[in-house]
């Protein structure tokens, strides 16, 4: 009611509550008036200790960089063993895809042998070669598939190319 009949007290309230309550007025008004009755000795005694802070702050800084620094370079040295391993184990594979291959292509030699071949015991030869075949061609896109994974995570691992079907 009394700002109601009063809208200059109102308004001079709202104002100095606004100086007083907002941070930057608030800054503005100590530093202009209580501010200036410190002394130096103070003023230099507040600016040594935010100097220390900073200080302290920047050899905080220095040790964590120190221990990044420190933990990239063993990351980095993880990430160099773990690709040379990638890399072996492709290999690895590559020698085993191509040892297949040759056993595939052995045994589709022996099939086209067997079919030359009348009698029972050649035919249940055949049955036998045929589902060891399947198996070997089952191996050999499962080591094809393993390879493409490896080359897809960007290690070049060089495959075979040729691919022979087998006819049962």
């Amino acid at each position: 009611m009394s700002a109601k009949e009063n809208p200059a007290v109102g308004s001079g309230v709202a104002v100095a509550a606004g100086l007083l309550l907002l941070r930057g007025p608030r800054r503005f008004l100590f530093r202009n008036t209580l501010g200036r009755f410190r002394s130096e000795e103070a003023l230099y005694v507040k600016a040594e200790k935010n100097v220390k802070e900073l200080n302290l702050s920047v050899d905080i800084m220095k040790r964590e960089s120190a221990k990044l620094l420190e933990r990239s370079a063993l990351a980095e040295k993880d990430m160099k063993r773990g690709r040379n391993e990638l890399v072996n184990a492709g290999s690895d594979i590559q020698r085993l895809a191509k040892s297949v291959y040759k056993i595939e292509s052995q045994a589709t030699d022996l099939m086209d042998g067997l079919r030359q071949i009348p009698g029972r015991e050649a035919l249940k030869l055949r049955a036998e070669v045929g589902t060891m075949a399947a198996l070997i061609q089952q191996q050999r896109s499962a080591l094809d598939k393993k390879i493409l994974k490896i080359s897809e995570l960007g290690v070049s691992v060089w495959t075979i190319c040729k691919v022979r079907s087998l006819t049962i």
